[in-house]
This record gives C-alpha cells, structure tokens and sequence, in this order.
C-alpha cells in the first residue's frame, strides 16, 4: 500500500488533478451509475463501450500530465484510482440493473 502520509504539495495536486480528470472525463462519456443502473436492460452494451472508451481517454490525459511532472507517480496513482473507482461502479451499475429490473427512466 502506498505511504499517503509522504506526499508532498505538489504530489497531492498531482494526485487531485488526475482523479479529477478521470471523475470528469467518465462524466463527459457516460450519464451516471444511477441511470445506468435504471436502464440497463435496454442500454448495458453500449453504456459499458462508453465507459470503456472513457478509461482509454483518461489513461490518455494522465499519462500525458504524468510525463513532464516530476511527480508523476502521484498522478498516475490518482487517475488509476479514480479509473477504479468508477470503473467499478459503472459494472456494479450494470449487473445490478439487469438483475433488479426496475422502472427505466426512459421509453423506447
């Protein structure tokens, strides 16, 4: 496990940026788990290309903002942790919409 106590300023606003680029960039390419979840049964497929896609920019974004920082490992572990995080709970999303059912927010 990382040592979070040994980071410095500059490494914290590394680890913030990055997480925050992945929070945004997921937000940019999906809605929500929430509404994920809601309609799963009519959206799962192309919600979870979505997500993927997303992870892929937000590698994209971190590696490029980890490269010319000299504390890069921050914001690489930052924007992995946040990919996790939400990576996570967009698959959570997804089998749990398929497997409760539930009224969907919208109408095909």
């Amino acid at each position: 496990m990382a040592d979070l106590t040994a980071l410095g300023v500059s490494d914290a606003q590394s680890f913030m940026i990055a997480a925050g680029l992945v929070f945004e960039i997921i937000a940019a390419f999906c809605s929500s788990p929430q509404t994920a979840e809601l309609n799963a049964h009519a959206r799962s497929k192309t919600l979870m290309k979505w997500v993927a896609l997303g992870l892929g920019a937000s590698a994209l974004f971190v590696f490029i903002a980890a490269g010319p920082l000299k504390g890069g490992g921050s914001a690489i572990f930052g924007g992995a942790l946040a990919g996790a995080i939400l990576g996570i709970a967009y698959i959570y999303a997804k089998h749990s919409g398929l497997a409760n059912g539930g009224p969907a927010t919208e109408s095909y």
